[in-house]
């Protein structure tokens, strides 16, 4: 990357940050961004609801095909950002407004481990449902100004490619039967 494209990127960077902080941060969606951020923290919330799901004793295997998912985009994403070691925002207009475990940014471990989610629990939960609340995910990290919105994309389209790469691994393929065309 040219050294004048990568500045672009960092001003825009820092333009949709304080964007998305005037429009967002007088609003209920603050409360709603730390509620988010706490349910993301370590892939937690989503390894919770995996579990439910195989406990449930519906669909096991695809349960736990998004759980491994999940855990395999959050552990990529680790991997990455200890690699990148890009820091957080720190605007003195667009102050953090949730804690984090380290100061590394890239990528949004959130928006990774989110994105798998949408990838391994959608065929049970519901492809828009698992579409808005991972778009919800990726806004909360810029609103809460702990991420750049390159941290929040990149995170999720490593997050889904990973969920998708375990998902096609550890799932079977149907079998066409008889008549039908595979």
């Amino acid at each position: 990357m040219t050294s004048a494209r990568g500045n672009r990127l960092v001003r825009l960077d820092h333009a949709v940050l304080r964007s998305t902080r005037r429009a967002l941060g007088s609003t209920p969606a603050v409360p709603a961004a730390r509620a988010m951020s706490h349910f993301g923290e370590h892939a937690l919330g989503w390894i919770a609801i995996g579990g439910l799901g195989w406990l449930s004793g519906r669909r096991r295997d695809e349960w736990a095909a998004g759980v491994t998912g999940v855990v395999a985009a959050h552990a990529a994403g680790v991997v990455v950002k200890r690699v990148v070691r890009r820091v957080r925002p720190a605007l003195h207009d667009v102050p953090a407004l949730v804690s984090t475990p380290s100061r590394l940014s890239f990528p949004s471990a959130h928006s990774t481990s989110t994105a798998a989610a949408a990838v391994g629990f959608a065929p049970m939960l519901g492809a828009p449902v698992m579409a808005t609340v991972t778009g919800a995910m990726l806004v909360s990290r810029v609103l809460l100004g702990v991420h750049y919105p390159t941290d929040v994309v990149t995170g999720a389209a490593l997050g889904a490619t990973v969920a998708t790469v375990v998902r096609r691994r550890l799932l079977p393929r149907p079998v066409p039967t008889a008549g039908r065309k595979a």
